[in-house]
């Protein structure tokens, strides 16, 4: 097989492979912050509710989530009579960002719990609201301990859009099963070589980026305990 037709026809695919990724990073995120925030506060049934959210996103494998999110919300639309218009795409968008919010709920957490008990003290008795002691506080000092398990997780949603092409959606899996089928199975090792090296290539550019913040926040957060720690010790 000609290296120089086929690169460009798995790239062809590559926006939307990008586009999934990056809907489900950004939406899987709010979510989780939303979740996270439910579960620390411990506000009766909602904070219930997000313990199930996370544990049905955990324990529920990525492919049968994006079957439930493809089958299963077009049948509890119906039973409001909103018409069925969800396509493989809009479907995986939704399953990754329910999967990924979940499990990235999960490493906000212990990395909020984290932060030494004495600092939401001291924030507490300087008079400090929950969002002052969050932003000023303890948000930079979680987040430090949180990026390098945020970036597992970014690793972990790159993997797992690879699944999407199983409800249809025309991803760079789905693509590259559509050449090799047009090639009559002549060239998969070639094919899953240039797939992986893809797919490398995305996770090194995620890992580089988080570890990129990993060393910003480190310097953020040693100057913003040293600016802090005579105010919190004296308290």
């Amino acid at each position: 097989m000609d290296l120089s037709v086929m690169i460009p026809e798995l790239l062809s695919a590559m926006p939307l492979t990008l586009a999934i990724m990056f809907v489900a990073m950004i939406v899987g995120f709010c979510l989780a912050l939303i979740a996270t925030t439910f579960r620390i506060r411990r506000i009766p049934v909602i904070s219930q509710l997000a313990d199930l959210y996370v544990s049905y996103a955990r324990s529920v494998p990525v492919v049968l989530q994006l079957f439930v999110a493809f089958y299963g919300l077009p049948l509890i639309g119906g039973l409001f009579g909103i018409p069925d218009v969800l396509d493989a795409t809009v479907a995986a968008m939704i399953g990754l960002s329910l999967y990924h919010g979940g499990y990235l709920s999960e490493v906000m957490r212990p990395a909020y719990l984290a932060v030494e008990r004495g600092q939401h003290d001291a924030s507490d008795s300087l008079g400090y609201t929950f969002k002052q002691k969050i932003f000023r506080v303890v948000g930079p000092q979680a987040v430090h301990i949180a990026l390098p398990g945020y970036g597992n997780s970014i690793i972990y949603l790159i993997h797992n859009v690879a699944l999407v092409m199983y409800i249809g959606a025309a991803d760079v899996m789905a693509t590259a099963h559509l050449v090799m089928e047009r090639d009559y199975n002549q060239y998969q090792f070639q094919t899953y070589l240039v797939l992986a090296v893809i797919y490398s290539i995305m996770c090194l550019i995620a890992w580089l980026i988080v570890r990129a913040f990993e060393i910003r926040s480190s310097r953020y957060t040693t100057k913003s305990v040293q600016l802090k720690k005579p105010v919190l010790a004296s308290v």
